[in-house]
């Protein structure tokens, strides 16, 4: 999704695709989330005055999906924003929890109020403060016992420290966990030089995850109503 001072790329085809697909594949008699918890989501978030940002209807439900197959039961997540991500992997499994950071607390408010309205309180957790203090204070949870591991990652924060919450969250994942880190393409700049810091951010976790042995990745592009860019997937080995 893009971020502030990235523009939009803009191409009616790609619109066109996720409208129709979205559609037909989350029609909103009989899945979940329901569609009116989610257009609830945005349009809160953006009367509350939230950046446009968050993932296209179509990313979440990849997310959801993705989250499905990977049998996640605990979910962290780095970057709540308005809590559309949110609600989308809290309903990926009946008794699936989530625990999203983030470090706005007007932001954290908003979205506790969408994942409330969308009857998922139960299964997310909001924790507010920057993700650098906070997921350290996480992994100590972890190694003394107070939290299971988790088994899903989402990453989309500020770009600038990727890599940090990837290499701290990998202290509390299970083997075979999946981490995803969004906006690593940024409409093709991640091949380029460029002393912009959020590209250097995305530069740097996929440079490190090749690295890391204990990580196995790949960049997928996409395309859709959100502009041109892509997203890290690593699987914990």
């Amino acid at each position: 999704m893009p971020q502030p001072g990235q523009s939009h790329e803009k191409d009616p085809r790609w619109t066109a695709v996720d409208t129709y697909s979205f559609g037909h594949l989350h029609p909103s008699t009989r899945i979940s989330p329901s569609q009116s918890a989610l257009q609830h989501a945005l349009d809160a978030s953006q009367q509350a005055g939230l950046p446009d940002i968050a993932v296209s209807p179509s990313q979440g439900k990849y997310l959801q999906l993705t989250a499905r197959l990977a049998r996640s039961k605990n979910i962290l997540e780095v970057g709540t924003l308005g809590g559309y991500s949110t609600i989308w992997l809290a309903t990926s499994s009946p008794n699936v929890k989530v625990t999203s950071v983030e470090v706005d607390m007007h932001h954290a408010n908003v979205a506790r109020s969408n994942i409330q309205t969308a009857g998922l309180e139960d299964n997310v957790d909001v924790i507010e403060g920057p993700g650098m203090d906070v997921l350290p204070a996480l992994a100590q949870q972890v190694r003394d016992g107070k939290r299971p591991k988790f088994d899903f990652v989402f990453i989309d924060a500020d770009k600038e420290n990727n890599w940090n919450y990837v290499d701290i969250a990998l202290g509390m994942c299970e083997a075979g966990a999946c981490v995803i880190v969004d906006n690593v393409v940024r409409k093709g700049q991640l091949a380029e030089e460029t002393d912009d810091p959020r590209i250097a951010g995305a530069k740097r976790v996929v440079e490190n995850v090749g690295r890391d042995e204990r990580l196995d990745g790949v960049v997928l592009q996409t395309v859709g109503e959100k502009s041109y860019d892509g997203f890290l997937l690593a699987v914990v080995k």
